[in-house]
């Protein structure tokens, strides 16, 4: 018996159609199913606004196919713990440390700097950064939404890391936190980021293409760099809003997508992509 009721379509900005159905062999529970339904829909992430019917052909195109999210840890994974301005001075001197900042605005890649450095040089600067990641390693949190997110990859993807950090400090997240990424490659593996090879490792270990893997990180020059040069989506982890700045505008390197909180990987990949086991 119909009801007389109509079917109510909603839609939404970078998400697929809602259709909600207000009809029911029960009878009508129009303003139960849409309350619930839509303010569910809506809490996922708070970004997510309803866009003009002129952009709905975009639903026609279709996805992309995710098969592997690989992370960065440190600041990604983790709260960031290291004061790595403090690091840099501390490596390279205050005269050195404002002249190279100046030089890269997208960051200093210290590891790159120290391998162009005499041996003796090369231990000692080591040893200064060793001690300052063993004193992160002693603050490591992990960060919000990080569980819940890899509990949700772990049911439709692969999930790799890709650090600059020690093994030993991959070692310790596992440990503490449960969360087992494969593979897991740290700074002993080389070339380390932002050279893409360690992220064309992980595809090659999982037999998918780099088209089909999504790098996530916090850093322009590490992660987006590594991605963008393997040929992988991007997403770009900006909780301070730092990328913002007008310093960043005339940066050619550009992430596919940035969020400010790790939370809001979930509703990205949900709405941008197909997700394939």
């Amino acid at each position: 018996m119909s009801t007389g009721l109509a079917t109510l379509t909603f839609h939404f900005t970078r998400s697929p159609e809602i259709r909600i159905n207000t009809q029911s062999s029960r009878g009508p529970r129009p303003l139960v199913m849409r309350s619930l339904l839509l303010s569910r829909y809506l809490s996922v992430s708070p970004t997510l606004r309803p866009r003009p019917i002129s952009s709905m052909v975009d639903d026609l195109a279709p996805r992309a196919r995710l098969r592997g999210v690989v992370f960065d840890m440190d600041g990604t994974l983790t709260v960031p713990a290291i004061d790595f301005a403090a690091m840099y001075r501390a490596v390279l001197g205050d005269d050195d440390y404002w002249r190279i900042r100046a030089e890269s605005p997208t960051g200093i890649d210290i590891l790159h700097h120290i391998e162009e450095w005499s041996p003796e040089r090369q231990r000692t600067a080591y040893e200064v950064i060793a001690d300052y990641e063993r004193q992160g390693l002693d603050r490591l949190q992990i960060m919000p939404g990080a569980a819940e997110l890899c509990r949700f990859l772990d049911s439709k993807n692969l999930r790799g890391l890709i650090t600059r950090n020690v093994r030993a400090a991959v070692d310790l997240f596992h440990q503490r936190f449960g969360i087992i990424f494969s593979p897991a490659l740290s700074r002993e593996f080389r070339p380390y980021k932002p050279d893409p090879a360690p992220l064309l490792h992980i595809c090659s270990s999982w037999e998918v293409q780099p088209s089909e893997v999504m790098m996530v990180g916090d850093s322009l020059k590490d992660d987006v760099m590594c991605g963008k040069h393997a040929g992988a989506f991007t997403c770009l982890l900006d909780q301070t809003g730092r990328y913002d700045a007008p310093e960043f505008d005339s940066v050619d390197l550009k992430p596919d997508f940035k969020v400010s909180r790790l939370t809001e990987v979930f509703p990205l990949l949900e709405a941008n992509f197909d997700l394939v086991p």
